[in-house]
């Protein structure tokens, strides 16, 4: 499961981010359509527990020694930060808000992984770094706010929460990657939550899987498998390799490719609006990228 690109490869690195990227970009969409029907206490329990097993099974095929003492407080961050955390958030955001509110908060989300990146990693990139990083927040948040958004405070407020701490999660995330490998901190921040994880799912299951519809079922093995363990592997490895507050950049490309995924699959309209603030966005992470060091 190694991805086979050198671990200083900067142009591997954001190769790893971009899949990275792509593969969460489903996450909010397929979120929004499950909590319809689940309570999202149990579609977070759930999707963990799910990608919990496929964690443990992963590592024992592969025989991955454990981590060590000091590597525990990190991957208990990086579990409540992007297992637990942001899940469970988002899904009680969703609840409030749609999922291009939503997309105002993901804006966000790059500049909160390249603060914590700062002050988790220690990394320094240059002042045009931040003139780019900031440039493509704002398109983004412009654009959403642009399209005429209703507002919830207690949607807000849930999506800034949820933003924080998957911004903490990325970074811990990005430095334990460097000494265990993508995957494997993914892998062993999921199985240190499954015993808490699993009891959960089971207590917070609905009393009855009537009525429950197919595609429901689909996004809940989407957030499971490819949001909460496939999308790691790469998104990890990208964040070590090209530097957590650069790499992390590509998530603002992440709304926009949810988009793109709803076009193609539930017919929506792209307009010339969305295509011309994409290309201003992949302008800026072309810059932050330049600037970056």
């Amino acid at each position: 499961m190694n991805i086979s690109m050198s671990k200083g490869s900067n142009s591997g690195g954001w190769l790893n981010g971009f899949i990275g990227v792509v593969l969460f970009s489903g996450s909010l969409p397929a979120t929004r359509v499950a909590v319809l029907e689940l309570n999202p206490v149990f579609l977070t329990v759930a999707r963990a527990s799910n990608a919990g097993i496929l964690a443990a099974v992963a590592l024992l095929i592969f025989r991955q020694k454990r981590p060590a003492r000091e590597h525990i407080f990190p991957l208990v961050m990086v579990a409540l930060g992007v297992v637990v955390g942001f899940p469970l958030l988002t899904a009680m955001a969703l609840q409030y808000i749609t999922s291009a509110h939503s997309i105002v908060f993901l804006g966000l989300l790059p500049l909160s992984t390249a603060i914590f990146g700062i002050i988790r990693g220690g990394e320094r990139p240059r002042p045009v770094f931040w003139v780019f990083s900031v440039a493509g927040s704002l398109l983004v948040t412009g654009y959403a706010v642009a399209q005429g958004l209703t507002a919830s405070p207690i949607g807000d407020l849930l999506m800034i929460a949820a933003i924080i701490v998957c911004g903490l999660g990325y970074a811990e995330g990005a430095k334990l990657t460097k000494v265990l490998g993508g995957w494997q901190v993914i892998s062993w921040a999921l199985v240190l939550a499954l015993p808490v994880m699993l009891p959960l799912a089971f207590i917070y299951m609905p009393p009855s899987f009537e009525g429950i519809h197919a595609d429901t079922w689909i996004s809940l093995a989407y957030v499971s498998i490819i949001s909460m363990f496939v999308g790691f592997i790469f998104w990890y490895r990208g964040l070590a390799q090209g530097g957590t507050a650069t790499v992390g950049q590509l998530q603002l490309l992440q709304p926009f490719f949810g988009l793109a995924l709803a076009a193609s699959f539930l017919h929506e309209k792209v307009s010339i609006g969305m295509l011309g603030v994409t290309v201003g966005v992949i302008l800026c992470v072309a810059g932050t990228r330049k600037f970056a060091k």
